[in-house]
């Protein structure tokens, strides 16, 4: 992980470690400058310069990515993706809703927007978040600003605009804020829009164009003891493709609101969050690239609460209490085709009136023992609740899902649906018929220990146990034909999933371990971590049986059903950073290496798991010189040849990058050129899935592996005022 100062210093840093940077760092809410960088685990430089996704600034961070949409990749900690990854949009906790993932959290918020950001994979304290097994990620735009002034008047602004050639990619981005010394009214908006990159070869990665635009509005107001701040916002995406599943986003708008407390006594400190956020969200087909008729739909909304109480028990010690609670909603259903005679006539109800409600209450200790160790310690137990209503077929009387016509689809056109035993019309009464509400109680706990060996060494250790209880599609997805059981999965493996109602809680148990060395005048710095995460009852699945769209040997796909079996995860990393040259005509020179492994199998069958990323390393130059920044950037990826056999997951070849980029700032002004994958390789990504884009544009190649973007001239330009 990086951390920057303000001063651009750059420190390697591993969960553990930016973890105590945060919760040591005063309790100040009533500052006129932006966020001290220590509260949090990242900071966005000059934030208004990373436009579009926030997958630049968490990469950065050791955050890999599961290929998605333009604006909506999944994030991956340690080998685990999806809802096992609590992602955290300031402090409110938003809900993918969709059948596909296609609007998960970090959807909701563009890079410009971003002032902060903070990473712990693996051991997070139990404060941090709960209902996850891979770590939290949070990402936070409230920063409010004030001035000297009593007088409400204007206090800073920015625009900004990026042009990506591999994508003829146009991205904006706006901020204008008003302030006194009581008072802060601050808008951050950006629009994106790109067609579809190209790849090494100069071939067209089909279905990977998008458009969406973000709009925040946030008002704060203090006093010497207390901030209250109001956050809206709004978000519209009237399209993004999706080449690695079977149909695309046509519409998600959003609209949201957060309420954040805070008051400090004389020896604690409190804090309170509301939020709300509903989501109107569409899937179907609007290019060529991908055609087709079918329409999915859902209506979802989150609703939460945090109580966050801090009590200085002396000095160096305070003990944190919360509460929290956690509402979301959600109808998801597939609306009939007129004149279909297998979408039709009815509406498919594929999720009536979901309801997942989570109530949690923390206690966590830390103190500074001595001036040598410090120490977190944390229990959080949680109630979660699942339950679904009622659901229809297309045909409630019978079902016509089970024909070889599946011209309606469009992505699946010559689909046979030859078993009788998938009749939807029976699944939906036997669904019915069945229990569908769900009680879990969780218990997370936490052990954290920073020990400063000398003031050049530093050993970190960490224990925790994390519970995550499944969602909604995870247990209730109840189709059992071929078309249903495709339109659910967010694998982009092109195979089909029914869900499992006695599904059971993920436990997670993980300890890690770091080693951190530094020179003693501050030249380099090196950390070394390792991890070990045993997973009882992890949700994969079990093959149900087979089908093949296209009648070729490369084209089978499994159906599975979601199933608890134990997995294993572990892994290592180093970072080195280093000052390598100084001078006054060639400026500061500095380094930046890691290298990262990770590995991950089923207990019972010893299979890999899923899209675990091979061994990668990076290597990095950066020169500084007066107002110039310049950086050569060189990433290797292994072969990826431990998959998973069956979801057909592809074996990929090894690859390397090289990226070079230059920007200079004046007062206002700054100005940036970067070359991306400067000779122009062709490689296929290894967590992207495949490509069910070009496999319907040409079935003869298969399911092939989703490719990566060819060489792009990128320019962008920022001007503050």
């Amino acid at each position: 992980m990086v951390y920057k100062s303000k001063t651009q210093k750059t420190y390697l840093l591993t969960p553990v470690a930016l973890f105590i940077s945060g919760v040591l760092s005063p309790f100040a809410f009533a500052d006129d400058t932006p966020l001290e960088v220590i509260e949090v685990h990242g900071h966005a430089q000059n934030k208004h310069l990373a436009l579009g996704s926030s997958e630049s600034l968490l990469s950065d961070l050791g955050v890999d990515f599961s290929a998605a949409g333009g604006v909506s990749n999944l994030p991956i900690l340690n080998g685990l993706m999806g809802d096992r990854v609590k992602v955290l949009v300031d402090g409110a906790d938003v809900t993918a809703a969709c059948a596909n993932h296609m609007n998960p959290p970090l959807s909701y918020i563009s890079a410009n927007q971003i002032t902060s950001y903070n990473v712990v994979a693996g051991v997070s304290p139990v404060s941090a978040g709960g209902d996850n097994i891979a770590g939290v990620i949070s990402v936070n735009s409230i920063s409010p600003q004030y001035s000297d002034s009593n007088e409400l008047g204007w206090h800073s602004g920015y625009v900004s605009a990026k042009y990506s050639s591999v994508d003829n990619g146009r991205k904006l981005g706006v901020g204008a804020r008003l302030a006194s010394d009581t008072f802060s009214l601050n808008y951050q908006g950006s629009f994106s829009d790109a067609d579809s990159y190209e790849d090494g070869n100069g071939d067209v990665v089909l279905d990977t164009l998008y458009r969406a635009q973000n709009h925040s509005l946030t008002a704060a107001m203090r006093d010497d003891k207390q901030q209250l701040v109001i956050k809206l916002t709004h978000q519209k995406i009237p399209y993004q493709g999706f080449a690695n599943q079977y149909m695309d986003m046509t519409d998600n708008t959003s609209y949201g609101a957060i309420a954040q407390y805070k008051r400090s006594f004389e020896n604690s400190e409190l804090e309170g969050q509301v939020n709300w956020h509903s989501v109107k969200h569409e899937m179907g087909f609007f290019s060529q690239e991908k055609t087709g008729m079918m329409r999915m739909k859902t209506d979802a909304q989150d609703i939460s609460t945090q109580l966050k109480w801090r009590i200085a028990l002396d000095k160096n010690s305070s003990i944190l209490l919360g509460q929290e609670y956690y509402n979301y909603s959600i109808d998801d259903w597939w609306p009939g085709i007129e004149g279909s005679t297998m979408m039709g006539p009815d509406d498919y109800v594929n999720v009536n009136n979901g309801k997942r409600e989570r109530i949690a209450a923390f206690a966590e200790f830390e103190s500074q023992i001595n001036t040598k160790l410090w120490l977190n310690a944390g229990v959080r137990i949680e109630s979660i609740n699942t339950h679904v209503g009622e659901v229809q077929s297309y045909n409630d009387d019978m079902s016509m899902m089970d024909m070889d016509d599946m011209s309606d689809m469009g992505s699946m056109e010559s689909m046979t649906m030859s078993d009788t035993s998938t009749d939807n019309t029976i699944a939906a009464q036997n669904f019915n018929a069945g229990d569908r509400d769900n009680t879990d109680t969780i218990v997370d706990a936490n052990l954290l220990i920073n020990y400063q060996i000398t003031n050049y060494d530093e050993l970190q250790f960490g224990l925790a146990r994390k519970n995550r209880a499944p969602n909604l599609y995870e247990r209730y997805s109840w189709g059992v034909s071929t078309m249903a059981t495709t339109m659910i999965g967010w694998y982009g493996d092109g195979n089909g999933y029914i869900g499992n109602p006695d599904l059971d809680v993920e436990t997670a148990h993980t300890i890690s371990a770091t080693y951190i060395k530094q020179a003693k005048d501050d030249g380099w710095r090196l950390s070394t971590n390792v991890w070990y995460t045993d997973v009882s009852d992890y949700i994969d699945a079990d093959i149900v049986r087979s089908f093949n769209s296209y009648d070729l040997d490369n084209t089978a796909r499994n159906i599975f059903q979601f199933t608890n079996v134990d997995a294993i995860l572990y892994g290592a990393k180093i970072d080195l950073t280093a000052n390598i040259y100084e001078s006054k005509d060639l400026g500061n020179w500095q380094l930046h290496a890691n290298v990262a492994n990770t590995r991950g199998k089923r207990d019972d069958t010893n299979q890999p798991l899923y899209q675990i990323k091979p061994l990668q390393t990076q290597l990095g130059i950066s020169q500084q010189i007066g107002r110039f920044e310049n950086a050569l950037s060189w990433q290797w990826v292994d072969t990826k040849n431990r998959v998973d056999n069956d979801r057909f997951e592809n074996q990929t070849d090894s690859y390397s990058l090289v990226n070079l980029s230059s920007k200079a700032t004046w007062d206002s002004l700054t100005l940036s050129a970067e070359v991306s994958n400067v000779f122009d390789e062709y490689y296929q990504l290894p967590l992207g899935g495949v490509s069910i884009a070009a496999l319907k544009q040409d079935s003869s190649n298969g399911f092939e592996q989703l490719a990566g973007q060819g060489r792009s001239f990128n320019v962008s330009v920022s001007y503050a005022f």
